[in-house]
């Protein structure tokens, strides 16, 4: 992507502009969103560690100091980026059911977790995470939240509809609903996933709730 604004060169324009007031400087939310998908695909590319603010600048084709405006390092843009997810998250399912909405909600987690940027990213940060507290802090809040979100909104709306008890264990569920496929799909990386097994992990995660 190529930006022509003042920020996609680290030299200053040659004409003059009227100066902001202090401490009113604006960024450029496109800018901003450009960097960002810039990350995602540089660290999909190279790695974090063999990732760097010039090789990021250069994807989102903007000068370095665009991104030196938002982010003092390499670590921080990365935090930042990883931390969004969390605020993100995925759509809550509303079919009407247990199994239905766990159905459903594993075919859009199984697709994201499929995606090519997304299978490169994920084992990359989780290696980086075990050398780095600050990142590992991150990214295990973005993976939490983002799930513990609609997982607990599933629980709820079953407990709602006399499908579970009340008071069902909010970890215990989450680990139920979360974990299957984060195993297969991340840990042991399955190329494909065997015929109708989203519909009978969706089954089986029904009963094991409904169990507790």
């Amino acid at each position: 992507m190529t930006t022509n604004a003042a920020e996609s060169a680290d030299e200053p324009p040659a004409r003059p502009r009227r100066r902001a007031p202090a401490g009113a400087a604006v960024l450029r939310e496109d800018v901003t969103e450009a960097i960002r998908a810039a990350v995602f695909e540089e660290l999909a590319a190279v790695g974090y560690a063999r990732m760097s603010i010039e090789g990021i600048a250069r994807r989102a084709g903007v000068g370095k100091t665009a991104v030196y405006r938002r982010w003092r390092s390499k670590l921080h843009l990365v935090l930042d980026v990883v931390s969004a997810l969390a605020v993100t998250g995925f759509p809550v399912p509303d079919t009407g059911s247990l199994e239905g909405d766990l159905r459903l909600l594993y075919e859009v987690t199984s697709r994201a977790l499929r995606h090519p940027v997304a299978s490169q990213i994920i084992p990359d940060l989780q290696a980086e995470a075990a050398r780095n507290p600050d990142l590992a802090a991150a990214f295990q809040k973005a993976l939490r939240d983002g799930q513990e979100g609609v997982a607990s909104r599933i629980v709820a709306a079953a407990e709602g509809r006399g499908e579970l008890r009340a008071g069902v264990d909010a970890d215990l569920a989450l680990d139920l609903i979360s974990g299957p496929l984060y195993w297969r799909s991340v840990v042991i990386r399955s190329p494909k996933l065997p015929k109708g097994y989203l519909e009978k992990l969706a089954r089986a995660t029904a009963g094991a709730l409904k169990a507790l």
